[in-house]
């Protein structure tokens, strides 16, 4: 995920574009780790978004929606205090590397203009955002405090002088020709591809890679010409922002040609950031609210697997009840023969066509009759367990079904689905429930499907957790409506909420099913659908376990792209 001095030229200057001159009215910290400030420009608000994220560290405008915390956290209020009202006057790319300055023109408190700066830098897990008091240079705060303990070459602390991050000593890449390229670059080392990435100032990996793959391996002088190729690009503000899905996603605003598979171009570099890292960043959100859940019910997994391997154990040693049956009514037939003391007998055995003879081991403290009752006991012991542990395994199995669907709905679960992943966990004796005073009692919330609109105008209804898929199956839909769910595979419930539909919305919904279930990654996945009339919840079942009938099934191919189509419709 290459976000690099490159990217980070093109989204700059797409937003001076964009932005400049724009009013910032609000302000919110979603996240320890993101910010949103909604900008007025233009006519219209942008959503400018900036995450430090150590994985996903970026900044570009977003369509995605936020759950902000009920109190803002401390930096945010700083922001709000400085920033509120304030005009977006220049934003600036400090030569090719990934640090951003926002000048913003504000007042201060006894009206008077002043002028703030919102520094972003971006450089993996010590990605940071600042603002800086513009004319004496001290940083008013950040989103991450940095003591002289953790770096002895700049402190990042409110009231310190801010100060850019060291030198790496790179070429400026717009300011250099192919010559001076080559003339730092050693052939005879090999791995042309790292040495340029340690030469050239705001070049990844997959930039330096690609420069390689263009030159196969050429001379000097292809070498030079396929430099000057991307430069040129550079200077000419020459961007294809695109996706390339090979195995492994990647973005770039390079053309890279070295990729085989699927590529999605966009119109915009904030379209291409925005569709690349929305999943992503909202699974981080997810894993990181549900982390001790996930924890929890992978334990409630185990502990059912382990338990049901007992149970198959005990169902194994059960399979020996006829056996001590037959030895107690041999020993029965064969009484007169044995003696107090006896180890063991031999007798004939009846149940053998060729009436061989039969070695019955003894216990030599007991007496024969007790022996004899010994063998009946452990028969109907083990016939008895069998009966309740043939129960206990249906029982098991369920539980361990259940456990699985609830993990593959953290799978796909927005923020928002999580609580409701923890109260059926309450409700259902999983977690103590919550104690809240009768003032602070909290209402039964309706729960709230995602909604999706096929190609032809058609709702269509996804679950994303068991509460929700009661919901929209049992309360949401009309009889007539079609259900869909993946054959044999945990997944949402998914509903046409139409009584004719097209063709088309069918494969659309199917495709919705089998991207919200365990086969996300899969390809032919099997989707069964019927109507709502058919689909039965049986009494005492868990939440969001039905039965159906009356069912056809339908084979499709998940994509991502078809999901974000059909929500951005919505």
């Amino acid at each position: 995920m290459p976000f690099d001095g490159i990217v980070t030229r093109a989204i700059t200057e797409e937003l001076q574009e964009e932005i400049v001159h724009g009013k910032i009215n609000k302000i919110y910290q979603p996240t320890q780790t993101e910010l949103v400030f909604t900008i007025r420009s233009q006519g219209k608000n942008h959503s400018l978004l900036f995450s430090v994220h150590p994985t996903y560290a970026r900044f570009h405008l977003t369509e995605d929606t936020y759950t902000n915390p009920k109190e803002p956290p401390m930096f945010c209020m700083v922001l709000r205090k400085h920033l509120s009202g304030a005009i977006v006057e220049a934003i600036e790319q400090f030569r090719m590397e990934r640090i951003v300055t926002f000048t913003l023109k504000t007042r201060n408190e006894i009206g008077d203009i002043s002028h703030k700066l919102l520094v972003v830098e971006l450089m993996g897990k010590h990605s940071n955002v600042m603002i800086v008091d513009k004319e004496k240079g001290h940083i008013i705060d950040s989103i991450k405090h940095i003591s002289m303990a953790q770096n002895r070459y700049r402190t990042i602390l409110p009231g310190q002088v801010y100060k850019l991050p060291p030198s790496q000593n790179k070429l400026n890449p717009l300011e250099i020709d192919g010559e001076q390229l080559i003339r730092k670059l050693d052939f005879n080392a090999g791995k042309i591809d790292q040495q340029m990435v340690g030469i050239l100032e705001g070049f990844s990996p997959l930039i330096t890679k690609e420069i390689v793959t263009r030159t196969n391996f050429g001379s000097n002088e292809v070498y030079i010409e396929k430099f000057a190729e991307v430069q040129q690009q550079l200077l000419d503000h020459d961007y294809t922002p695109a996706i390339y899905r090979a195995g492994k996603e990647d973005f770039h605003v390079i053309p890279i040609s070295a990729f085989n598979g699927e590529t999605t171009k966009f119109q915009s570099v904030n379209k291409m950031l925005d569709s690349f890292f929305s999943g992503k960043a909202e699974r981080d959100r997810v894993k990181q609210q549900a982390k001790d859940l996930y924890r929890f019910i992978k334990n409630e997994k185990s502990k059912n697997e382990r338990k049901l391997k007992k149970h198959q154990q005990t169902i194994k040693k059960a399979e020996k009840a006829e056996h001590y049956q037959k030895m107690g009514e041999l020993l029965t037939a064969h009484m007169h023969l044995v003696k107090q003391g006896d180890a063991s007998i031999n007798v004939i055995d009846y149940y053998d066509p060729d009436q061989r003879e039969l070695t019955i081991e003894l216990n030599p403290n007991k007496s024969p009759s007790e022996n004899a009752q010994g063998f009946y006991k452990t028969y109907q012991k083990l016939k008895n367990s069998k009966r309740v542990v043939e129960k206990e395994i249906i029982r098991t199995e369920e539980e361990i079904n259940y456990v699985n669907q609830l993990l593959q709905q953290i799978d796909v679960a927005r923020v928002e689905d999580i609580e409701g992943i923890r109260e059926e966990l309450r409700e259902e004796g999983y977690l103590k429930k919550q104690k809240f005073s009768a003032k602070h009692k909290n209402k039964p919330r309706i729960p709230e499907p995602e909604t999706y609109v096929a190609s032809d105008g058609t709702i269509i209804v996804v679950g994303k957790n068991n509460l929700q898929n009661e919901y929209a199956t049992m309360k949401l839909a009309h009889r007539d409506d079609t259900w869909l769910h993946t054959k044999d595979i945990p997944g949402s419930h998914v509903i046409i909420r139409a009584k004719e539909y097209s063709e088309q919305t069918l494969l659309e919904a199917a495709e919705l099913a089998a991207y919200f279930s365990k086969s996300q990654n899969s390809s032919s996945v099997p989707v069964d659908y019927t109507k709502i009339r058919h689909v039965k919840k049986p009494n005492g079942a868990k939440p969001g376990y039905v039965t159906y009938d009356n069912q056809k099934t339908i084979y499709v191919t998940p994509s991502k792209d078809t999901v974000d189509k059909l929500s951005k419709k919505k």
